[in-house]
């Protein structure tokens, strides 16, 4: 019998789909089971999302390992040179979460136009502060899409219907994606410049580490918002920290973070800035597909 190791959480019915299809499988407890390296042995397949690391050491470790599925978008935790290597098969769930990521986006974008949170703690302080928090519209707004894939394009198609005008940009041929969306093809540099909004869905590799820094920020609109629900090393935190102070952009929504939990919060408290969880694909229908698409890849992948 082929055994599964389950390290992260995934949604239970999730896990008994994949027993009855006559795996064996063990449902990891971080606190209680030691290093990953020291449980990996003897294990056909392991499931992640994004709190397990599957580093080298640990593909070095597993003496069985033929597949590693990542529930969810995204392997930058997992070492795909190593797999590649040993002829482990690495596969995720991009699909999954897709139009979760996109309305979180909205969300963001929305209660920075508006001031939402704000509002509602003035409010809820008992304060009618309804001059001080007038807001702006989206609607003929430009909106910067960085990186033209699934989730960029969902987000296109949502701006499209707010009446925005959107521009994209991606290294990979997105010409057709732009064509069927309606936006416009364009390089970082004009988004940079030009936006009104720019949100970031690229996954984190060295060429995108830090790549909205210091520089792009003096470049922006000072009323500009940025959102980053991708990842969090893309964005340059000290350097936002230092454009919200200085007035270089007129806020941020971030939903991921350079370490998570944040070990310094003073970035996360600033007054111009909404900081949520990493909530992006945490919706009860995007959490159903990443189980679908999980329990497809793995009982199809040992097949």
């Amino acid at each position: 019998m082929k055994r599964v190791l389950i390290a992260d959480p995934i949604e239970e019915s999730a896990i008994a789909k994949i027993k009855a299809a006559g795996l064996e499988v063990v449902e990891r407890n971080a606190e209680k089971d030691g290093p990953i390296e020291k449980q990996i042995k003897g294990f056909d397949c392991v499931v992640v999302r994004s709190a397990t690391k599957i580093t080298k050491e640990v593909i070095d470790a597993a003496d069985k390992l033929k597949l590693v599925v990542r529930a969810g978008v995204g392997l930058d935790n997992v070492d795909k040179n190593a797999a590649d290597a040993k002829g482990i098969v690495v596969q995720n769930t991009p699909e999954a979460p897709t139009v979760s990521v996109a309305e979180m986006v909205f969300s963001l974008m929305f209660s920075l136009a508006r001031n939402i949170t704000q509002a509602d703690s003035s409010m809820k302080m008992e304060r009618w502060e309804k001059k001080k928090l007038s807001g702006t519209e989206l609607w003929q707004k430009t909106i910067g899409i960085v990186g033209f894939g699934r989730i960029g394009m969902e987000v296109g198609k949502r701006a499209k219907a707010f009446g925005m005008n959107v521009l994209a940009y991606d290294v990979l041929d997105v010409d057709k994606a732009c064509k069927e969306v309606g936006a416009k093809r364009t390089d970082l540099n004009t988004i940079i410049e030009q936006a009104d909004f720019i949100t970031l869905h690229v996954p984190l590799v060295p060429q995108t580490k830090g790549m909205i820094g210091a520089n792009e920020f003096k470049k922006m609109k000072k009323t500009a918002y940025l959102i980053n629900t991708a990842r969090g090393g893309v964005v340059d935190e000290r350097a936002l920290l230092d454009a919200l102070n200085a007035g270089e952009i007129a806020g941020a929504g971030l939903d991921v973070f350079e370490s998570e939990p944040p070990t310094n919060w003073q970035l996360v408290k600033h007054p111009k800035l909404i900081a949520t969880p990493h909530l992006s694909s945490s919706t009860e229908e995007g959490q159903v597909r990443v189980g679908e698409l999980t329990i497809q890849k793995v009982i199809n992948g040992l097949k």
